[in-house]
């Protein structure tokens, strides 16, 4: 086992400093030598904070650097794709950021780059490794309730995000929906066949007219039979509101939102606790270092990753399934997407 991965960044955006403060600070096994934005003055700010020794605004300088076996792909979506096929092709080995791209047939050009270099990727569905959803995962997978029977997500984001941003992620099933779509996978195990969506336009006239909705509820039709309810806002006056059910055969598990403390005060006016944390940097915290932590791990041991290529796939064919629910007004299967 290797005893310490080389480790380049692409992007020095906000994930990208997320990822490059983890792996300086919480990670010794792993050591970023390069980090390449095409904001040069953003990589050299990055670099100054993590001691980051090389510093490029072009993606080439990290993906030809010999030194480097493994790259951090946190660019703009439109780029993940091409930058995947480039790194495999320079034996990399890849971790990228979610989606891979907004187009099937971008995602499948580099998967197959991927496998045919052998290298390994794993695609940042960061939620997975939340110590809460992965306590749900492992107790359903244990057997504590049974067999799985209704899923219930509730996610909703304390604010939209800023309308640009909006016009180039695929709208929200593809920026936002999509972790809940990786979610439900992971905890009922069993593969989506059938998605139902109807939403609207509640929070603000503009993200209509940007072409998106910002209300939305999903339902589920898993192959093993369960059912399950996804629901979404793009606003929530309370902050950032992330709670799972499942309810099975033998039992239910349940997780509600993290606050800053549990401290519960009771007086004249009522009954008064924290709000949520207020947004995904402040909820998932452990979780990015988590993610990286155990891409490291693979490629210092040479293991399987635990997000796949094929995980990083699904969930834009159940977006685009949703898409074409919402727009015609009709249950979807995912093989009439591909």
């Amino acid at each position: 086992m290797a005893e310490t991965v080389h480790v380049g960044i692409i992007g020095a955006g906000r994930i990208g400093r997320v990822h490059a403060e983890n792996l300086a600070f919480r990670i010794p096994e792993a050591q970023v030598v390069a980090i390449a934005d095409l904001r040069r003055e953003a990589a050299e700010e990055c670099a100054k904070l993590f001691g980051i020794p090389r510093v490029a605004d072009d993606p080439a300088a990290v993906l030809d650097d010999p030194d480097i076996e493994a790259v951090l792909i946190c660019s703009p979506t439109d780029t993940h794709a091409e930058l995947i096929e480039k790194a495999a092709a320079a034996g990399k080995h890849i971790f990228c950021e979610k989606p891979i791209a907004l187009d099937l047939a971008a995602i499948d050009r580099a998967l197959e780059a991927v496998e045919k270099a052998g290298v390994k990727l794993q695609v940042g569905f960061n939620r997975r490794f939340d110590p809460n959803f992965r306590a749900v995962h492992d107790m359903i997978a244990d057997g504590k309730i049974g067999t799985p029977h209704i899923l219930r997500i509730t996610s909703r984001d304390p604010e939209p995000p800023p309308i640009e941003y909006i016009k180039k992620s695929g709208g929200i099933f593809l920026d936002m929906t999509i972790h809940d779509f990786d979610m439900a996978r992971y905890l009922i195990g069993s593969e989506v066949n059938e998605i139902y969506v109807t939403g609207g336009v509640m929070v603000d006239p503009a993200i209509g007219k940007a072409g998106d909705i910002d209300t939305a509820v999903i339902t589920l039709k898993f192959e093993s039979g369960a059912i399950g309810t996804i629901d979404n806002s793009r606003k929530s006056a309370y902050g950032y509101d992330q709670r799972v059910e499942v309810f099975g055969s033998g039992g239910a598990v349940a997780i509600s939102n993290n606050t800053p403390h549990t401290a519960i005060l009771s007086d004249s006016e009522g009954i008064h606790g924290p709000k949520p944390l207020y947004f995904f940097m402040q909820r998932y915290t452990e979780s990015f270092v988590n993610e990286l932590r155990e891409f490291v791990e693979a490629v210092r041991g040479d293991m399987p990753v635990p997000v796949t290529g094929i995980d990083g796939r699904i969930p834009v064919v159940m977006g685009l399934a949703a898409w074409r629910s919402y727009r015609e007004d009709r249950p979807v299967k995912l093989s009439e997407i591909g």
